[in-house]
This record gives structure tokens, sequence and C-alpha cells, in this order.
């Protein structure tokens, strides 16, 4: 408190002494200039700047010289002599108030002053903090291109890490891949050496069980025969000896019985004995009797014998267009232009009567060559020129039967098919059957056909080691019959296996056609066929005979089966002759007939396809694995 007290009082001393110097020089500048009083705050000039310089010079000297001698009396004194001026003067109190204003103006000047040191300071601050950030930016800079370098030192080292790791990953995965490729061969042989193994173990098995089926057939049998004949034996006791009882009362009848019945025949022979003319007469008509009845029975005979040589057809014979008996070919014709008149109105025709042929398919070459053999076969006939013997070879079921029917009813000859199978068990007889055939066939006035399928049965080789007497006999009575060109008979063999027959037969035949497996658009052909045969004319076949033969069958529906669904199953098919297609169709409708609502779709199609696909693999292993030919 004293302290304040005493640095205010040198204040007040130093305002004074300064105020006494600068009052000569207030009223010399103007009318009143005293310092304290004066105000330089409301209007800024170069003046008032010089005064604040001045007054600011004044007030540090005034503080020097205080701080250096500590108080001048005589600043004191011109100060109070100055309020004593102030005082007397008349402008006491407007001077007082000018000199409140001007310390009001000096402290705002110092509050400005203040204002400005502080905003001087806090702009120094501003400054510091913006030089360190700055130097924090720098250093952050710094330290992220430090770090950056770091992470591109490690990203190449990284790179190159993986790129090394990648390289030996690429070693490890040829050198698995190599391990795999091989464990993948010797799991293959393992299975396939596996799989012979178990078909082995499987054949023994089989073989086995066989055996044991057998041998367990053989042992029941045995069994049951020895029961059947203990049984019998005491039933045969039973039954003797109720036979013994019932013969003796039977021998008692019939010896009563006999006893009278000699006693009339021997009345009888009394009388005829004694009566000459009724023993002749009964001896005449018991000769008579016996003479017509045999004369009946063997004349029936031989007249039955005779009509069935000159009007009757050979028992080798399986199938032909000629009549059996007279009158029986009225029949037939009549009844077919019953079914023709019957079927006008169904569905259209089949899609392979487009070419001709009827249900028939074949290739467009094969096809040419068929209806040029056609022609070339009626224009024999018609020119009464000798007729060209032809062979069919090729697998079964590619429609070499079906051809030659075929040329027979373009070429209007009757037709005859017999099979080679039925004369190898004849013997001794199969001579005379086959001379049967030809007098037979040179009956018919539009000439003959006569197709011999499977003729490698008994037309083989005749040096064969398996060719018995009656098939070589047979085989040279055949020769005998074809040795010159005729005009009655043109003869077609067809067989699997040509290399089989003789030389001489393969001599006599003039026109050699091969009937090959179908390809895939003859395939799409037959499918569409078949597919209409089967399926779209079921209904309509059967329905105007079927109301009174049988109950009407329920009509197919035929539900998305396109064109490209059928052609894809003639892709899959390959290899199937025109038979088997046939039986995939079948399959086909018997699959649809199981079905409730009897629909055909796009998937019970795919379905029954797919498996008689995997079945005709089957059957070809099959029979590959047993040393058969696959067409065999």
């Amino acid at each position: 408190m004293a302290a304040s007290r005493v640095s205010s009082c040198i204040a007040m001393a130093a305002a004074a002494a300064s105020l006494s110097t600068l009052s000569n020089r207030a009223y010399a500048d103007g009318p009143f200039n005293f310092y304290p009083f004066s105000s330089s705050s409301s209007s800024p000039s170069p003046e008032g700047d010089q005064t604040s310089k001045s007054k600011s010079d004044k007030k540090a000297q005034a503080e020097d010289s205080s701080r250096s001698s500590g108080f001048d009396p005589e600043s004191l004194e011109r100060g109070a002599k100055a309020l004593r001026e102030i005082n007397n003067s008349p402008y006491s109190k407007q001077v007082f108030q000018l000199m409140r204003k001007q310390e009001d103006v000096r402290l705002e000047e110092l509050a400005a002053e203040k204002l400005h040191h502080e905003a001087i300071e806090a702009q120094r601050a501003i400054d510091k903090q913006r030089k360190m950030h700055e130097e924090q930016r720098e250093l952050i800079q710094q330290q992220g291109q430090a770090k950056a370098q770091m992470v591109r030192y490690e990203n190449d080292l990284a790179r190159k890490r993986m790129q090394t790791d990648h390289e030996v990953q690429r070693k490890n995965n040829v050198e698995l891949v190599r391990m795999q490729e091989e464990s993948s061969i010797r799991k293959e042989q393992a299975r396939r050496a596996t799989e012979e193994q178990v078909q082995a173990q499987r054949r023994q098995t089989e073989k086995e069980r066989a055996e044991i089926e057998r041998e367990t057939i053989r042992v029941k049998a045995m069994a049951e025969a020895e029961g059947r004949a203990h049984e019998a034996k005491l039933t045969e006791e039973h039954n003797r000896r109720m036979l013994i009882e019932r013969i003796n009362g039977e021998r008692e009848k019939w010896l009563a019985a006999i006893n009278t019945t000699f006693s009339h025949i021997e009345g009888g022979f009394r009388v005829l004995l004694t009566d000459r003319n009724k023993l002749i007469m009964t001896v005449g008509g018991a000769t008579a009797l016996a003479a017509g009845v045999y004369t009946t029975r063997e004349g029936a005979r031989v007249m039955w014998s005779y009509v069935n040589r000159i009007l009757g057809q050979p028992s080798l014979i399986r199938e032909s267009s000629i009549a059996r008996f007279p009158g029986s070919e009225l029949i037939s014709q009549a009844k077919n232009k019953i079914l023709k008149s019957s079927t006008s109105a169904g569905a259209a025709g089949p899609v392979g009567s487009k070419n001709g042929h009827g249900n028939i398919v074949l290739h467009p070459s094969l096809q040419r060559r068929i209806d040029q053999l056609s022609r070339a076969t009626a224009n024999t006939k018609t020119h009464q020129a000798p007729f060209r013997n032809m062979m069919f070879y090729g697998p079964p079921g590619t429609g070499k039967t079906m051809v030659a029917r075929e040329i027979a009813r373009k070429s209007g000859l009757d037709y005859a098919m017999m099979t080679g199978g039925d004369v190898v068990p004849l013997g001794a007889q199969a001579v005379t059957k086959i001379h049967q055939i030809f007098d037979w066939a040179k009956k018919s006035n539009k000439g003959l056909l006569l197709f011999i399928d499977e003729a490698d049965a008994f037309l083989c080789e005749r040096n064969s080691t398996h060719m018995s007497e009656a098939q070589r006999s047979a085989l040279n009575a055949l020769l005998f019959r074809t040795g010159d060109q005729s005009r009655d008979i043109v003869l077609v063999l067809a067989t699997n296996r040509p290399g089989d027959l003789d030389s001489a037969v393969t001599d006599r035949i003039d026109e050699v056609i091969e009937f090959p497996i179908p390809g895939e658009e003859e395939r799409f052909k037959l499918l569409k066929l078949y597919l209409h045969k089967y399926l779209s004319d079921e209904g309509d076949s059967t329905a105007k005979w079927g109301v009174l033969f049988k109950k009407k069958t329920q009509k197919i529906t035929i539900n998305d089966v396109s064109d490209d669904v059928i052609r894809e199953a003639a892709r899959q098919t390959e290899g199937f002759s025109g038979r088997e297609i046939a039986k995939l169709v079948a399959s086909v409708q018997a699959a649809v007939y199981a079905r409730p609502d009897c629909v055909l779709d796009t998937q019970l199609f795919k379905e029954v396809v797919d498996y008689k696909v995997v079945e005709h693999h089957q059957r070809i292993k099959l029979a590959t694995e047993g040393g058969l030919p696959a067409f065999s």
C-alpha cells in the first residue's frame, strides 16, 4: 500500500514537472495547449505524432531523471504554480474538463496501445505457431518421404520375395501336377486291373454258381424223384390191392358175360354152319367192308399229296405273296382292299413313302441303286430276258428283307422268303425240299423273287469241317438248280458274312449290294417315320376295327418333341440299325402307355433315348468280350 502511494506521488510530481515545462509552449502554440489537457486522438496528424513522440521522449527523460535523482522539487513547484494559475483563470472549469477529457483520451490511447501491443504479441504468437507448424509440416513431409521411401523399398523387397515365392510355387505346382498325373495313371491302371480281376472273379463266381445251381437242381430232382418213386410205390401197392379186389369182382362179371356171349356165338355159328347161304353172305360182306376202308384211306393220302404238290406252298417257305390254295388269293385281295379303304381316311402317309419305298429309309446312293435294280428287273421280265441274281450283305436290321420285298413289288414279281437256318435241321430231306421250292416257283405266272435269309447257314464253303454231308448235298442241289440263268426265278441272298459263302455260290451272283448302318440323316428320317407309325397313327389305325374286335385304345399326345430334339436323338444313336431304331420308338411307345395320361414330352423321349444308347453300348461290349462281332 505504501509503495503504491509513493509511486502515485512520483507520477504526479513527474506530471507536474512536465506540465510546468510545457505550459509556455502550450500558450505559445495556441489559445490553450497544455500537455495534460491536449487531445490528439480525434484526428491523427503528423503534428500529433510528433507531439506524442516528444511526450514520450520527455516522459522517458523525466523517468530517467527521476530515476537518477529520485525526486525533483522544482517540477513539483511548477506544477503547483500551474494549478494555482489554472484555478485563478476564468476558464478553470473548462480547463479541468479539457484535462479530464485529455486524460480519458490518454487512457484510451494507452488502452489502444495496450491492445496494439497485445495484437503484436498475438501476431508474434501466431507467427511463432505458424513457423512451428511449418517446421512440423516440413518435418512431417520429411518423415512421410522417408516413410514412403521405406515403403517403396519394402514393396520392392516384398515384390521380389513374392516373385521368388511364385516361381517356387509354380515349380511346386508343376511337380504336383506331374505327380498327380502319374498317380492318376497308376490309379487308372490299378482300376483296370481291379476291374479285370473283378470281372474274372465274377465270371468264375457265375460259373461256380451255375455249377452249384445245376448240382442243386440235380440233387433236388433226384430227391423229388425218390420221393415221387416212394410215394408212387406206396400208391401202387394200395392201388394194386384195390385193383386186385376190383379185378376179382370184374372177373366174375366178365366170366358170366363171356359165358353168355359165347353161348350166343355158339348158337349163331351153329345157325351159319347149318345154313350155307347165310355163311357166304357174311364172309363176302366183311371182305368188302375191309377193302373199302383200305381203298378210301390210301386214295385220300395219294390225292392230298398230289394236290399239295401241285397247288400247295413248300414247307420251307415262311412268307410268300403267292396264294396257298385256289381262291385264297381272291380272299387276300379283298382283305387288302378293305384295309386300304379303312385307312385311306387316316393321317398322311409315312415319311418314307415320299421316296417310293414305303417304310424304308436308305442312303440316297443306295436308294438310287435299288430303284435302278427294280426298273431293270421289271424291264427284264417285260422283254423275257434272264433275271439277274443278287446278294445283300450288311449288319442285321438294315432293311435287306424289306428292300427285297419292295423290289419284287415294284418289278411285278411274286415274292417268297425262306431262311437258311430251316434247311440245316432237315438232314437228308433238305435236297427234296429245295427241289420242291424250285418246282413250286415255276408255277408262278409273274415270276418269283426267292429271298434266302441267313444264306451262310447252309451255303458256306464246302471245305469247312463243320459242314455235314446233308448240308453239302443241299448246297449241291441249289447249285444245280441255279447253274443257268433263269427266266422264272430271281435269287436274292442275304448274309452278315459274305466271306463265308462258297465260291460257286458267289459265282452265280450278278449284283452285290452292301447295306451299311444308317447315317445321321437316315436315322433322323427313321425316327420321324416310326414316331409317326407307332405314336401319331396308333389311334387312327385301329379306330375303326378296334370298335368291332377290341376296346378302343387311348390316343397318344405328343408335346414339345420338335425336329431339333429328334435330330439330337439321331446324333446320339450313332451305330444303331434300322431295327434298333424301331425298337427304340417301340420302347418310347411302351413308356408313354405306362403314363396315365399317355403324353409324350421331351423329357420322357430323352430318357428313353439315353437308356437305349447305354443298352446299345453294353450289347457291343458284351459281344466284343464274347469274341463275337458287334452286329452278329
